[in-house]
């Protein structure tokens, strides 16, 4: 679904990713995974275009989409959680939904029924919710778009504990309908129990990569790259 080689990108004469690779296959769930300001986030804008790489490729569902815009690459397949949420502040949450609707699987129903909050409150406008019902519209806002992969920055960044389970208990649940993710997020404990395999990120450098099983035998890698 995403293959991710050699990427390097920066912001004016600053480079911040060096040489970048991951990928996602089909149904799969990956992490990456770092500490705030290792270059987590700029590899996602840099895989959605938000931010131009100077070397390396980006292919998403075997199409070389490296720099491509924004537009292109969520029509090639990706769907996009920012960091932030950024849903519609003034459209409700049936028109937010409907905003990025396209044909598949995914249905304004099949979200309310996967997010039960949301279909009680589909009338009210985005900036009537919660910080934590944002999210799951954030999310079914990406669902939408029926897309290959989904991509979540920061799944669960300023949420409170119940609403985090809510978050992972969704993400669980996509994995076993078959949906490949590409999630950051600093809460290892919860992503080890559903994600496949784990990127871990230093300095703009991966320096680690491994199954879940692999990380949960080796826990200097915890230790030495994702403390705080």
């Amino acid at each position: 679904m995403l293959n991710v080689s050699a990427l390097e990108a920066g912001y004016g004469e600053s480079q911040i990713l060096f040489g970048v690779d991951l990928d996602v296959g089909e149904g799969e769930v990956v992490t990456l995974l770092g500490r705030n300001g290792m270059g987590k986030t700029t590899t996602i804008k840099s895989i959605f275009g938000l931010v131009k790489p100077r070397s390396g490729s980006v292919t998403v569902a075997g199409q070389d989409m490296t720099g491509a815009d924004p537009h292109r690459i969520a029509l090639a397949g990706l769907g996009y959680v920012p960091e932030g949420r950024h849903i519609f502040p003034t459209l409700t949450v049936g028109e937010n939904l409907r905003a990025t609707a396209r044909p598949g699987k995914w249905s304004i129903d099949r979200i309310y029924d996967l997010f039960p909050c949301l279909k009680e409150r589909r009338r009210n406008m985005g900036n009537q919710l919660s910080g934590g019902e944002q999210q799951m519209l954030a999310i079914g806002r990406a669902l939408m778009t029926n897309p290959h992969l989904v991509v979540l920055d920061e799944a669960t960044e300023g949420l409170a504990p119940l609403i985090r389970a809510d978050i992972w208990a969704c993400l669980a649940r996509l994995k076993q309908e078959g949906e490949a993710i590409l999630v950051v997020d600093k809460n290892v404990d919860a992503l080890t129990k559903f994600a496949d395999r784990h990127v871990v990120i230093e300095k703009g450098r991966v320096v680690w990569t491994g199954t879940t099983a692999e990380i949960l035998a080796t826990p200097e890698v915890k230790d030495q790259f994702l403390h705080v």
